[in-house]
């Protein structure tokens, strides 16, 4: 026969196991319920994401290729222009090759106009010699002026010049250069005749000019002419004519001031 304090105490444990299972069992549901909620949440979250797949990613691949298209139509565009550069580049470059080639013609027939101008002013003279000749006027041997007028007339020239009066300036230093060319100083109103002319920015008429100082025997005025004709030829832009006068400064004139001028203005024109 069971003691019934066993029974009881059996009865007791009974009773605790079961409320421990049973706590145990609802603490379990709990769980699985919060675990079940994650699920769901995250399968929803999933669904949307494969949903926004499925819109984006078709937008995305027509994106794509806009993007494919669009760069291939860039750089088709892109050698065309390059090719119209490179088109233009040479036809830039055949204008300043003529450019150079009607410069140095024009300067060429300028300098023929102007010694035709000489020409017919040394022809007015002789007829209006022989026109006294043969009216028996006497005609005079003297210059215009004498020494003391030419000096004057030169130094008041000068002083035009200086003062910007170019067209003073050249009236009298062409005066002065017609009448007397043995004269002291006729070299030097030849020179400053052509300063005026390079002055006024008149580079193809100072070129003229400046050539016509060599032809004075003993001038002291030839190395400055020989640098103003370099620079005046650089002044028109005829860039190969300016090399050439500049080394002729260079080669002729070793002892001029200038020398080191022409140097240095030879070196800048190798570099550009």
């Amino acid at each position: 026969m069971t003691n019934p304090l066993n029974r009881i105490l059996l009865i007791t444990l009974t009773c605790l196991f079961c409320s421990v299972a049973y706590g145990q069992s609802k603490d379990s549901s709990r769980e699985l319920k919060r675990l079940n909620a994650k699920i769901d949440r995250v399968r929803v979250m999933v669904d949307s994401l494969e949903l926004d797949n499925q819109i984006l990613l078709p937008e995305l691949m027509s994106a794509f290729k806009q993007a494919v298209k669009s760069k291939a139509q860039q750089d088709s565009i892109t050698l065309v222009i390059l090719k119209r550069i490179n088109t233009l580049s040479n036809k830039i470059a055949n204008l300043e090759n003529q450019s150079k080639y009607m410069d140095s013609t024009a300067l060429e027939i300028f300098n023929k106009l102007v010694l035709v101008e000489n020409k017919i002013v040394t022809l007015t003279n002789s007829y209006n010699e022989m026109a006294k000749l043969r009216s028996g006027e006497p005609i005079s041997s003297e210059p215009k002026y004498n020494s003391a007028q030419y000096k004057k007339t030169y130094m008041a020239s000068l002083g035009h010049f200086q003062n910007q009066n170019f067209s003073e300036a050249i009236s009298g230093f062409k005066d002065l250069v017609s009448s007397d060319a043995t004269n002291d100083l006729a070299d030097n109103s030849q020179y400053w005749l052509a300063e005026c002319f390079y002055s006024q920015k008149d580079f193809k008429r100072a070129i003229v000019e400046f050539e016509k100082v060599f032809t004075y025997a003993g001038t002291d005025k030839d190395d400055d002419a020989q640098l103003k004709i370099g620079l005046s030829y650089q002044s028109i832009g005829n860039v190969e004519k300016a090399r050439e006068e500049f080394q002729r400064l260079i080669d002729y004139f070793p002892g001029s001031e200038y020398y080191p001028k022409a140097k240095e203005a030879l070196k800048q024109l190798s570099i550009n």
